[in-house]
């Protein structure tokens, strides 16, 4: 999980907590490089349970982007039937995996997307705005194929294979014979 936050180093060695805080420098790094690249001032990360519009363009974007790309990878970790409460990073919550699933893309995808919705100006609707923006950007990249390899990758090792490597899945017969699976036969049956 680590190895792909930071692909340019060996976190072997580091604790848990010096990993923690490598992800927090990440994330401030991020922010810093996104509000320069945007032009956005940047005065922190702010968010208030419960009241998300008390908050400035950026932090509300940022908000709705890690809400949307918590329920991408909730899609994906379901779809593959993982348990979404399979914890890496953060554990002790029945979302962790999907938490650890998302915030691999957020300082590639999300907070850049939010910093360029809240560029655009405005304070109307910008978890809307944000959300149709990363809607667009994970179609664009088609993130959702990555996420699907990533997470393979994570619990099957790396050489996990071709997807068309998996098993085929039919159906048998009474007579033991085994026929294509999502085919209605209906009356029409040669076995």
């Amino acid at each position: 999980m680590y190895r792909l936050r930071f692909p340019e180093e060996d976190p072997s060695g580091l604790t848990r907590q010096e990993l923690l805080g490598r992800e927090g420098s990440r994330l401030k790094e991020c922010y810093r490089t996104q509000a320069t690249r945007t032009g956005v001032p940047w005065r922190g990360r702010r968010y208030t349970p419960g009241d998300f519009g008390s908050a400035d363009a950026v932090n509300q974007g940022i908000t709705a982007a890690a809400q949307a790309m918590y329920g991408v990878s909730h899609a994906v970790v379901s779809a593959l039937g993982c348990s979404p409460a399979l914890g890496f990073v953060h554990s002790g919550h029945e979302l962790s995996f999907v938490l650890d699933i998302a915030d691999l893309y957020k300082t590639e995808v999300g907070i850049p997307v939010a910093f360029e919705v809240a560029a655009e100006g405005g304070t109307e609707d910008v978890g809307a705005r944000t959300r149709r923006a990363l809607r667009d950007r994970i179609h664009r990249l088609r993130l959702q194929e990555r996420i699907v390899d990533d997470i393979r990758g994570l619990l099957l090792g790396e050489d996990h294979g071709d997807p068309g490597d998996a098993d085929t899945v039919t159906l048998q017969s009474d007579h033991g014979l085994h026929v294509a699976s999502g085919v209605n036969y209906g009356e029409e049956t040669s076995w």
